[in-house]
């Protein structure tokens, strides 16, 4: 991906404080996107100074945000150079509550889930029930050691950007949520709330599939829907309020004037592999190896709806990738060839000749990551200011 433009110390008309924030950021930024890096490799790709980058490096050292590494003893070419890593023991929990179970993860600064926790409901939980959930798992993870900066959430519904309201979960049957002030007051941290396909081609975009291509759709396939998130020009399309990529509710391929998530259903799936439930690996593996041919038909089915939208938003978008994940993903991987060909009856050529559709690389991480980096995001776009708030 492209790094973070970084201005030196002596661009006029920029304040010393602004100037200092914009680096921190930009540092902290690259350890956090791209892992731990000698200072040196710090120093090369900023283009800023090796006395400027240690201070820098100094400052999030001071801030418990990173520690460095003796240098490497095997790299012998020129001056040895201490490694700077982002501090694990910063966390952000994540939480991504869904018609089946509210699933809680704890997130490193560095972008490594450290744990998981999946708590089954017997339905599509309330509002309420899904922030006292997660409450309680929230309480038990705060007394351990470590900074919890905050709590990122992926809710499959509209989300308003400003704040935090869940407009619409049509599947989880919620409406007009004040979700991030509810689980704020609950927890005592701070919350952020996002669209959990949006926050999923983000971090496709920034560690995944995506990596290194600034125009992609990412479509999810969950218990709740279909979701989808795009990026353009590098940048996560949001629209006015923040709703954008709603792919589930465009036209299938059915002959009903269907929607496309009502013609490809997880359910039907789980049905067809005799499972009333499984996780997301667990349905991928099934779905994978079954060898009943009503299995294949119904994935073909599925694939036939989806190719229209996939045509649809290539005309549309203009995509370099498209990248499928949750359910989809195990759908294009029993037979990508079916897709690949029908998607292109769909598409215009010339729109059509870039285009590759792959699975989702942080498979069952994904929206743990996700939800994560909606918080990590205010973190790095001012380290020392978001410490301090």
């Amino acid at each position: 991906m492209a790094q973070p433009h970084l201005r030196a110390p002596r661009v006029s008309g920029v304040g010393s404080d602004q100037l200092r924030r914009h680096n921190l950021s930009a540092i902290l930024t690259l350890l956090h996107h791209d892992g731990s890096q000698p200072r040196s490799a710090l120093t090369a790709q900023t283009g800023l100074n090796r006395s400027t980058v240690a201070a820098l490096v100094a400052e999030l050292v001071e801030h418990g945000l990173v520690h460095e590494t003796d240098p490497d003893p095997t790299n012998l070419v020129g001056r040895p150079s201490p490694t700077v890593n982002a501090d694990e023991r910063n966390v952000v929990i994540a939480i991504n509550p869904e018609v089946d179970a509210v699933t809680v993860g704890v997130v490193a600064l560095g972008g490594r889930v450290l744990r998981r926790i999946r708590s089954d409901t017997t339905g599509a939980p309330t509002a309420a029930e899904a922030v006292s959930i997660s409450a309680d798992i929230v309480a038990s993870i705060v007394r351990e050691p470590g900074r919890v900066l905050g709590i990122g959430v992926a809710v499959p519904g509209l989300v308003r950007a400003a704040d935090g309201v869940v407009r619409l979960a049509p599947h989880l049957e919620w409406v007009d949520e004040p979700f991030a002030e509810m689980l704020a007051t609950a927890t005592g941290l701070r919350v952020s709330v996002g669209n959990d396909a949006g926050v999923g081609a983000l971090v496709e975009h920034i560690y995944g599939a995506g990596r290194g291509i600034d125009d992609l759709i990412y479509l999810n396939g969950g218990p709740s829907g279909i979701g989808g998130g795009v990026i353009a020009a590098g940048s996560l399309l949001g629209g006015a309020s923040g709703y954008a990529g709603e792919f589930g509710h465009t036209r299938g391929g059915g002959t009903d004037d269907a929607d496309l998530e009502s013609l490809v259903r997880r359910s039907d799936l789980l049905a067809a592999v005799g499972r009333v439930a499984a996780t997301p690996d667990e349905l991928d593996d099934l779905v994978l190896h079954s060898d009943d041919p009503a299995v294949l038909e119904l994935v073909h089915a599925q694939l036939e709806a989806l190719a229209p939208a996939l045509g649809d938003a290539i005309n549309i978008l203009n995509p370099r990738l498209i990248v499928l994940g949750g359910f989809l993903a195990a759908i294009l991987q029993r037979d990508p060839g079916h897709l690949a060909s029908r998607v292109a009856a769909h598409a215009l050529a010339a729109a059509h000749e870039d285009v590759q559709i792959t699975r989702a690389a942080l498979g069952s991480d994904l929206l743990m990551v996700g939800a994560a980096e909606l918080t990590f995001a205010q973190l790095l776009a001012d380290p020392a200011g978001y410490l301090l708030a």
